[in-house]
């Protein structure tokens, strides 16, 4: 009962409403822009970039700037990789289905880099979930937009998030005192500690793909990379009880956010309306992000989904079932990679006792 109510319990607020605005108005500005000039084929590019605000949330300006240009340029680098993945799969007249395959192994080779540059870098958010989100997503759109085009609305929208987030010390009262950032040194424990996390998203991240796609052959769903997204998630966390905890969350907050997704899509909203909705959904995911991770999977899961349809025109039906298979597919695997390691210590103690 105590683990039950733990995993419903709404940790104290720390000013979250700060840093929930600045994402919101960073994806809201280039996203009602787009869609003022007819552009919402670069939807997807603006919402990648926007997720520098993500980064340096609680830390001094300073340290928030560096922090936010080293995870702005990580994200631009894994947009143009995926960009030209697809374009590298068009003109090489790769199948459908050995470019599904193709793409599952380079998306786990981002988990894997991304995640250790992360580490070494001691961004925060940690871990590759949202570079595995956006090098896939991009790479599985057929019909790419001027690559130029798209690069320049990705750099545009990185750079905003960057002046969004510099943006409090034009208030005296929020200003905090510019001061170099001292190098970040890491010691032997460390490094190993990066490296063997980054292999731990290699393993999750690979296995749910290669799952998620077979099962995608076999049953006819797609998106197998929403099954990396949701394996990598297990992995952040300072206890595997906690990591086990964020696995479940992630499947039910997912469920219930895919019945508010319903609502929202039967009303027909018109692609304004659904930037609005965007903006708000990013607001309240940050707003819980750090508090309460079933909370903030009600507003991920539309503001993922919207973030899609805004962009590319599929069956929601489809799109919804394809979520949820794909999530209880990854967050399973990401569990099973955790509580892995764990059993195989207490089955090796046991043995050595006996």
């Amino acid at each position: 009962m105590n683990s039950l109510a733990e995993m419903f319990r709404i940790g104290p607020s720390n000013k979250d409403h700060h840093p929930a605005l600045r994402c919101a108005v960073g994806v809201f500005v280039p996203l009602i822009t787009l869609t003022l000039i007819g552009r919402l084929d670069l939807a997807v590019f603006a919402s990648f970039g926007a997720f520098t605000g993500i980064y340096g949330r609680n830390e001094t300006h300073s340290l928030r700037f560096r922090s936010q240009l080293r995870a702005g340029g990580l994200m631009l680098l894994v947009i143009l990789f995926g960009t030209l993945t697809a374009r590298a799969a068009q003109q090489w007249g790769i199948g459908a289905v050995e470019y599904s395959w193709f793409l599952t192994g380079a998306t786990t080779f981002v988990a894997g880099v991304c995640s250790v540059v992360a580490a070494l870098w001691r961004l925060r958010p940690a871990g590759s979930l949202f570079h595995i989100f956006a090098f896939a997503a991009i790479a599985s759109i057929t019909a790419q937009p001027p690559l130029w085009e798209a690069l320049l609305v990705a750099v545009l929208t990185t750079g905003l998030c960057l002046l969004i987030g510099m943006s409090s010390r034009l208030v005296k009262n929020h200003r905090t005192p510019w001061k170099r950032p001292p190098p970040i040194r890491h010691t032997a424990p460390e490094r190993r500690a990066a490296w063997l996390e980054g292999g731990g998203y290699l393993v999750a991240a690979g296995l749910a793909g290669t799952l998620a796609t077979m099962a995608g052959e076999s049953l006819g769903f797609g998106h197998p990379y929403w099954a990396m997204v949701a394996a990598v998630v297990p992995l952040v966390g300072h206890s595997t009880r906690h990591r086990i905890r964020r696995g479940i969350q992630r499947i039910t907050g997912t469920l219930i956010g895919l019945v508010l997704l319903a609502a929202i899509l039967w009303l027909s909203p018109a692609p304004w309306a659904m930037v609005l909705v965007i903006a708000a959904c990013q607001f309240g995911a940050e707003l819980f992000i750090a508090r309460q991770y079933f909370v903030a999977q009600l507003f991920v899961t539309p503001l993922a989904l919207l973030a899609t349809l805004l962009a590319v025109r599929v069956d929601p039906g489809l799109l919804l079932r394809d979520r949820i298979v794909e999530t209880v597919i990854g967050a399973a695997v990401g569990v099973a990679v955790v509580v892995a390691p764990a059993v195989w210590s207490r089955l090796r103690a046991r043995r050595l006792r006996v």
